[in-house]
């Protein structure tokens, strides 16, 4: 157990009742405990070093560039190939073949032989066989107007506008980050034993990161090819607040329902923090501090644009939330109390995301209370089977912490809407309507309400002919149940352990499970391209490579950069800039 937070804090948890919902989980913003500020603070703290050792581009920006990551224990490079894309196979999707870079990280060093293999297996991505040095391996594509609009500034010996980067807020966007074993790279257990990237996902957060130091170099030296004598190199406000891009699609919304345990640690992980952020008396200091967060994130979402007309009414609404608590805060001095007053008054006046977003500057106010936390948001995953349960156990247990689970009508068309599938191209997740579309007898087991509430119906009625069996009797008489039943055991003893969803259901929002996922990854700026799709930016406002060992910024300084603004340069500095739609 986390030893800084108190029993009195972890008594005061919210139930899985409230934050378990989709439609909260899907409100969640990112936070301190998000994978990038992680490994950020990470290697701020421990002062990593990512320097360029090689940069072998040509004219047009194409070519290698590889650079070296070295940390109090180990090396690793980044090793970086550019290409020439034709403007007809540049795709988002998971099934393009071609992308304008590709890259992988790999540990230790890139000798002749190990590059000769990278160079011709890593541009493959999926198609090759990658080495099992490599630790990711990922690929991305141009915002081409963001690109080309700057390299003409900085060409012509002006900066870029600083609202290009506020409608995208970066130069290059991924559309997969592989690890985790998969063609042939190292495999999971691997960095289970390496204090480098030992927490969820830091070793693929490592790669966009030092993407973003490329996307930031090739812009530099593609406006001094332009112009060698006139060029100048991008102002570091704005180089801090580029991010890295990334378009995401119903892909992640496998991963949550297969990994419910690791979902249910960073959800419990989340809410220790915050309970114990709720039990400290507020004074002036932190009632201060608060209200220049909410300041700078209602800010950061007034500048925040989406081509979604939904999303945008959802901005709209949290806006207007998110004002109203900073004008709460005007008014109501600071006491012991205030903050179970705030998150009280927001329940019944804002909207879900501006609850969440208190929720979320609660956890900033106390970094103290969060050291080590972020150690124990990963997992050994395992589902234990308990077969000498008594089968009426077994039922209390559902009707205990699964009863949201039995709300499912089996013949109701609004609880049957939808159908999970993965398509025949590539495997891709799918959503199909199954009164209207085929294949719904190969669909993909994602909606564990509805198995949850079958297993009870088939349970209940084992149960009239044998009251007193074991849970091994009722598997014996429906072994297709064992695998929702060794569900139902092991998540039944964790305080968050499904989501609280029917994902048939017509109602069932996808971008739901996108966001929640997203939010634990660090991500900002969510600009769906349909209810499916959405684009995200990883990063932005985020320390650069040469500020980790930088004396003239405090750890705490270089920490504090979540719901970055955009900067504001002299009017001089600033290039003209075409007045076309941004990309």
């Amino acid at each position: 157990m986390f030893s800084a937070i108190s029993a009195s804090a972890l008594n005061n948890l919210r139930p899985a009742s409230e934050v378990m919902k989709l439609e909260r989980l899907g409100s969640m913003f990112a936070s301190r405990l998000s994978f990038v500020r992680s490994l950020m603070r990470k290697m701020i703290t421990e002062q990593w070093q990512i320097r360029n050792t090689v940069f072998d581009l040509d004219s047009a920006g194409h070519g290698l560039a590889v650079y070296r990551i070295t940390t109090p224990a180990n090396c690793y490079h980044c090793v970086i190939f550019s290409r020439d894309l034709a403007p007809e196979l540049r795709s988002d999707r998971v099934i393009a073949e071609a992308w304008d870079v590709t890259f992988a990280l790999v540990e230790g060093e890139v000798e002749d032989s190990l590059l000769e293999q990278m160079a011709a297996n890593v541009p493959l991505q999926e198609a090759g066989r990658q080495h099992p040095r490599v630790l990711v391996l990922s690929r991305a594509n141009k915002s081409l107007r963001n690109f080309s609009q700057f390299a003409a500034a900085l060409a012509a010996g002006q900066q870029p506008d600083p609202a290009w980067l506020t409608a995208v807020g970066y130069l290059y966007r991924t559309t997969a980050v592989y690890g985790n074993g998969k063609f042939g790279m190292a495999d999971f257990a691997r960095l289970e034993r390496n204090s480098d990237f030992n927490r969820p996902f830091a070793v693929q957060m490592l790669a966009v990161y030092v993407l973003r130091q490329f996307s930031i170099d090739q812009l530099n030296y593609l406006a001094k090819v332009k112009s060698p004598e006139q060029a100048v190199p991008l102002h570091p406000e704005l180089q801090r607040y580029l991010g890295v891009g990334n378009s995401t699609g119903l892909g992640m919304a496998p991963f949550l329902i297969n990994h419910p345990q690791l979902i249910q640690q960073w959800v419990y992980g989340r809410e220790r923090a915050l309970a114990s952020a709720r039990k400290e008396p507020a004074n002036a200091r932190t009632h201060s501090k608060l209200r220049e967060l909410m300041a700078r994130a209602l800010k950061h979402l007034q500048q925040t644009r989406t081509e979604d007309k939904d999303q945008t009414l959802r901005n709209q609404e949290t806006i207007g939330s998110v004002a109203e608590v900073v004008n709460w805060l005007d008014r109501t001095a600071a006491h012991p109390t205030l903050y179970e007053e705030l998150i009280s008054w927001a329940r019944e006046h804002c909207s879900l995301e501006a609850q969440e977003l208190i929720n979320t500057m609660l956890i900033e106010l106390y970094p103290e209370l969060l050291d080590g936390l972020e150690d124990e948001l990963g997992c050994r995953e395992s589902m234990e089977l308990q077969p000498d349960m008594k089968a009426r156990q077994l039922r209390d247990l559902i009707t205990d912490k699964f009863g949201w689970a039995l709300s499912y009508r089996e013949n109701c068309p609004e609880d049957n809407y939808w159908f999970w599938y993965r398509s025949a191209e590539k495997e891709e997740p799918r959503l199909g309507i199954r009164a209207n579309e085929s294949g719904a007898e190969k669909e993909a087991a994602l909606a564990i309400g509805p198995r949850i509430s079958r297993c009870h119906a088939k349970l209940e009625s084992f149960l009239e002919r044998s009251p007193s069996a074991m849970v091994v009797e009722f598997l014996m008489a429906h072994p297709e149940q064992k695998e929702c039943v060794r569900r139902i055991q092991t998540l039944g003893e964790t305080p968050y352990g499904e989501i609280r969803a029917n994902l048939w259901h017509r109602d069932m929002k996808p971008m739901h499970l996108l966001r929640t996922k997203l939010s634990f990854f660090g991500a900002s700026r969510f600009d769906p391209k349909s209810d499916r799709w959405v684009r995200i930016t990883l990063f932005q406002g985020a320390p650069l490579a040469f500020e980790l060992n930088s004396p003239q910024r405090s750890p705490e300084q270089l920490d504090d950069w979540g719901f970055p603004l955009e900067p504001h340069l002299d009017s001089g500095e600033i290039g003209e800039t075409s007045q076309g739609e941004a990309p």
